[in-house]
């Protein structure tokens, strides 16, 4: 039995290591494309409905949440389902090492968030810039196992974040700091792995 555990372990330890060194072809480019989309229509939503949102933070901040929300599930399940049929085998190693390497990001955000709307509404303004400063934590560390150009969009997402912060006051709630940011930073990461995938299918065979 003793020798049993010890294979298995080598075994389990072999998949890991096989995972880090392997690209992660799970999330589509299709789906990452829509959650842009998605970010787009938040914006315009927010434009027509809430133009003030200073003055309305809870409502500015349900919008957002939600669609982070809806983002992160699209892109959740379709990563499922298309690691399942790009790994095989490897697809929940892949998986588990992709959702490593982001999870802290997402959480860093939700509690940033959560602690920032119970210490007063005096810097919420914050929050845009740093919502897209902590995106682009999670870009950078998942690219180590993502196209080498995916470097851009964290680039991407930490330079609309600072400039939300630079801006200094109320016109970071405005919808375009985050509708322009996150359609144009998806928009951006879609066109990278589609692009990528595209060269795959040529030099002999990723699936859509």
């Amino acid at each position: 039995m003793r020798e049993l555990d010890r294979a298995l372990g080598e075994i389990s330890s072999i998949r890991r290591q096989m995972a880090r060194a392997t690209e992660f072809r799970g999330y589509g480019a299709v789906t990452l494309a829509s959650t842009g989309l998605l970010a787009i229509a938040a914006a315009v939503a927010q434009a027509l409905w809430l133009p003030e949102a200073a003055n309305h933070v809870a409502v500015y901040l349900g919008i957002w949440m939600t669609t982070a929300v809806l983002s992160g599930a699209l892109i959740a399940v379709q990563t499922v389902n298309r690691a399942q049929r790009v790994h095989s085998g490897m697809a929940d190693e892949m998986i588990r090492m992709a959702v490593e390497q982001f999870l802290p990001a997402a959480i860093a955000g939700a509690l940033l968030t959560v602690v920032m709307m119970r210490s007063g509404p005096a810097g919420l303004w914050l929050l845009p810039g740093l919502w897209q400063v902590i995106f682009s934590l999670g870009v950078f560390s998942s690219c180590r196992f993502l196209p080498r150009p995916m470097l851009a969009a964290g680039a991407w997402y930490l330079a609309t974040g600072l400039v939300c912060v630079a801006l200094g006051d109320t016109r970071a709630f405005s919808p375009w700091a985050m509708g322009a940011a996150f359609g144009g930073g998806q928009m951006l990461v879609a066109g990278i792995l589609y692009f990528n995938q595209e060269s795959q299918r040529e030099a002999g065979g990723d699936e859509r």
